[in-house]
């Protein structure tokens, strides 16, 4: 089968080489790609948004399936395209890729149906909002609506950095039109697990738990980033936890954007609260998590593209998820001054250093060929992976593989997957 992926980061890495494993894929494309995804595809200089050209390009190629990986295109239809073309296509349509699109509507959608989840309230006027506000129990949680690369969440500890956070969010318009409407949340406490999942419309296929490190430094410190680091799986996700998971807000998800008109194929990554009244979701994302997909994938058994396909044919119940009995880290290499500002074109040496071992990957967030040289392209860079016997052994994997790699203004966190030692 001729497959094309799109998107460009770690994550379109991560799945371009589950794709790649399989004996079924004859021809991998990936559009844009990056300079790490060329190992294992062959690169189009298309931009994830010009649906056009996309379209047109799977039509050349013949293309059998296109794997639409990143949040933007998916919250803007363009699996639909695909579709209307007569092209079959892995992710969710538009009208179902509002579970991530909209926070508001996520919301409301837990409301409705019972699904455990944050008290909050939505707000279009910023007026209104700090008003709320003025008689609200704090640390309290502040939304953009709409997609803004996981960064639109404010965490305020007082009122005074509450009602800062609605100016930034509302009337500064830090992150764009997502902040034209805003959720005010419950701030929860407790333990944050991913867990990421497969669904073909009516059933659903739970993969191994993970947990991402959004903060940008050390303790959790600093601006909110894509994701400077995972693990999996979570000790917190406990056979309990799962039971309850899946019970309460796995099945009814996909139940109610059924109920809703909103059939949901792809995947659903359910960001999750394990607090002292159980499990509550704190986000829904549309689309594999990055950089949880590193961690995640890596350790499947199960061939990748049949699984997708199961998805899009509705033929999921068929299937039984099959994970590797161990344990993966995934260390991310950034640019200094990451998320904020940062210089980019540096070249990356180092990455021969992963050929040829089975337990080291390198996946590439924001890198490009520039002179014959691989150079840094992005504020994530690299996601050094490793999987070892058990969480300890893959943390210690994966920070001495960060070694092998050099570039000028390198950045990483040190602490990813500390709370291991305290599980």
């Amino acid at each position: 089968m001729k497959i094309l992926v799109v998107g460009g980061g770690g994550r379109e890495h991560a799945i371009c080489y589950g794709l790649h494993k399989s004996s079924r894929v004859t021809k991998l494309y990936c559009a844009p790609g990056n300079a790490g995804i060329a190992e294992y595809a062959e690169c189009v200089e298309i931009g994830v948004m010009d649906f056009e050209k996309q379209v047109a390009f799977a039509k050349e190629k013949a293309i059998d399936l296109v794997v639409v990986a990143p949040d933007d295109p998916l919250a803007a239809g363009l699996v639909d395209e695909f579709e209307k073309a007569g092209i079959k296509a892995f992710g969710p349509r538009k009208n179902a890729a509002i579970l991530e699109g909209s926070k508001a509507f996520s919301k409301d959608l837990m409301k409705k149906y019972g699904i455990p989840t944050a008290a909050y309230e939505t707000f279009d006027d910023p007026e209104k909002a700090l008003e709320y506000l003025e008689t609200a129990k704090m640390p309290i949680v502040l939304k953009a609506d709409g997609l803004a690369l996981g960064k639109g969440v404010l965490i305020c500890n007082d009122l005074e950095s509450a009602k800062a956070g609605v100016k930034e969010i509302m009337l500064d318009k830090k992150f764009g039109t997502a902040g034209s409407r805003m959720v005010v949340e419950e701030f929860m406490t407790g333990r944050e697990v991913s867990v990421l999942s497969f669904v073909d419309g009516k059933n659903i296929r739970i993969m191994t738990s993970a947990q991402d490190h959004k903060r940008a430094g050390d303790g959790d410190t600093g601006l909110n980033t894509g994701g400077m680091g995972t693990f999996s799986p979570s000790p917190f996700y406990t056979e309990e936890v799962d039971r309850i998971c899946r019970e309460k807000i796995y099945q009814p998800t996909v139940d109610a954007m059924r109920a809703e008109g909103r059939e949901f194929k792809g995947i659903i990554f359910f960001g999750l609260m394990i607090t002292e009244d159980g499990p509550k979701v704190l986000e829904y994302n549309a689309r594999f998590g990055d950089p949880e997909a590193q961690v995640v994938i890596p350790r499947m058994k199960n061939d990748l593209l049949d699984v997708m396909e199961a998805c899009v044919d509705g033929t999921l119940g068929d299937v039984e998820l099959e994970f590797e009995d161990n344990a993966a880290v995934c260390v991310v290499l950034a640019s200094e001054g990451y998320p904020v500002k940062y210089e980019k074109g540096y070249e990356i040496k180092g990455l021969e250093n992963f050929k040829d071992k089975d337990d080291y990957f390198c996946f590439h967030a924001g890198t490009k060929f520039a002179d014959g040289k691989i150079v840094t392209n992005g504020g994530r860079v690299l996601g050094v992976t490793a999987k070892g016997a058990d969480l300890k052994e893959a943390r210690a994997k994966a920070y001495k593989a960060t070694e092998w790699i050099d570039f000028d203004n390198k950045y990483m966190r040190h602490d990813i997957g500390k709370a291991i030692d305290e599980a």
